[in-house]
């Protein structure tokens, strides 16, 4: 959808075919009332949702005779799973019924018209007493109706390796202040470790989403600068902290700080700190996401080491200025799909998948941050993974991407600059200008304002 469209088309192509293959004509998906056709992301590192949908498919057939669920997992990484889901989207033949949706894609999928408004289904839900006000939000379109049910939500932080910090003569139990401590312990590693990587904070465009949220984001939200003025309903250009971020990039990978480029835009970036660089020792720090640990306890890439090999900090700010922390949340939902056939069942297995046991297996085998407030408070919850109470605490310096329509075109923009400063083909200041310039592109002068 944003980068590799031709090497995702083969793919993409590939799926749609198959899918043509065993539709039949009639409901959504292109198949008959009585198959629910769900679409979702399934990769190397990510089955904890393949699990969680086959678990509710066996309970809602059981409960449902003559209803069919039909699992259709998009094997990518999440750009390339965007791409792909939008295909689909774009044929009543293909369309599925359940969707698994960004919920930074909400609003966008909602005005193109891919996506149900449900609110006369999660009304008539018992259970929907148990999601609170700000869990609701993450499914609401700008028209302000429910077009999906949160799983969950996340924060991000920095992994690091305690047995690497130690071998650098680093501390243990390190919490650096500002961006100048995370350069000094990478330059230590670099200088007393030359096999590992220093650092890993994601600037590929093949990245994707994880390039804007993960690395730039996590950046520029402790500038104390910002990408949109929602009082306003404008973009910023010209934002001091958009360069410093960039800047700051520019410096991990220019020094040699960062992943080798072969590495770093490489789309499978994501999978291979996740179940490589940092599992075998290879990266001694990370800006990542909550849900890693859900891959290490259990399941292939199971490393039951992880809890006494790493370390976790918060995100400082850029000079350790108030509040000291920074973080960025976001999250998927589920969402019945405009074509689908019949929506009331769709949404019944939504709210089968996402029912109090279902979503106390995914969120805690997911390293999800619970938005149930029943789950939230399970004890069972709360002591299945060590890293939910460090991650929990992030909440209170988290930060939401600006939940507009035009959000993915811009978190394309942003891959851009922070891949052409990682690769050394622009500065800082270059990369800021020609964002400035595809933002205006974009969505025009009347919807931007300088920074102030």
């Amino acid at each position: 959808m944003r980068q590799q469209a031709l090497i995702a088309s083969s793919g993409v192509l590939a799926l749609t075919i198959g899918l043509a293959a065993c539709s039949s004509g009639g409901g959504g998906g292109g198949q008959d009332d009585s198959t629910i056709t769900v679409a979702y992301q399934r990769t190397a590192q990510f089955v904890q949702l393949d699990e969680l949908l086959k678990k509710a498919k066996e309970e809602y057939e059981a409960a449902n005779e003559g209803m069919t669920i039909d699992l259709v997992a998009i094997e990518a990484e999440q750009d390339q799973y965007f791409t792909k889901l939008a295909l689909m989207n774009g044929s009543p033949d293909t369309a599925p019924d359940v969707i698994y949706e960004d919920t930074f894609q909400i609003r966008s999928d909602a005005a193109a018209g891919y996506l149900l408004p449900i609110d006369e289904y999660v009304e008539a839900w018992e259970d929907w007493d148990q999601f609170p006000e700000n869990a609701r939000q993450a499914g609401l379109g700008d028209d302000g109706k429910v077009y999906g049910v949160s799983m969950g939500t996340d924060t991000r932080g920095i992994y690091y390796n305690k047995d690497l910090f130690a071998q650098a003569g680093l501390p243990t139990d390190w919490q650096p202040e500002t961006w100048d401590d995370i350069l000094t312990a990478a330059r230590t590693v670099k200088e007393k470790l030359p096999d590992v990587t220093p650092l890993n904070v994601y600037a590929g465009k093949a990245a994707g989403e994880a390039t804007t949220m993960q690395g730039f984001e996590m950046l520029l939200y402790g500038t104390g600068d910002e990408l949109y003025d929602a009082d306003s309903q404008k973009w910023v250009t010209g934002s001091q902290g958009f360069t410093d971020s960039l800047a700051f990039l520019e410096t991990i990978y220019s020094e040699g700080l960062a992943p080798s480029l072969d590495v770093a835009l490489d789309a499978s970036v994501g999978a291979r700190v996740a179940t490589e660089l940092l599992p075998e020792g290879k990266l001694a720090m990370a800006v990542d996401g909550s849900w890693l640990p859900g891959g290490w306890i259990e399941g292939d890439n199971a490393w039951p080491e992880w809890e006494q090999t790493l370390g976790m900090a918060a995100m400082p700010t850029q000079d350790g200025q108030e509040p000291g922390f920074t973080s960025m949340s976001g999250g998927w939902t589920l969402s019945v799909g405009a074509n689908a056939g019949d929506p009331q069942a769709a949404f019944d297995f939504i709210a089968t998948a996402l029912n109090r046991e279902n979503s106390l297996k995914y969120d805690t085998e997911n390293s999800q941050i619970a938005v149930r407030t029943d789950v939230a408070e399970d004890p069972e919850y709360l002591g299945y993974n060590p890293s939910f109470e460090f991650f929990s605490s992030l909440v209170e310096y988290t930060h939401f991407r600006p939940a507009t329509p035009d959000y993915s075109q811009i978190s394309s923009n942003i891959q851009v600059a922070a891949e052409s400063v990682a690769t050394g083909q622009q500065t800082a200041e270059e990369a800021a200008a020609t964002y400035d310039d595809g933002l205006l592109s974009i969505v025009g002068e009347d919807a931007t304002q300088a920074a102030g």
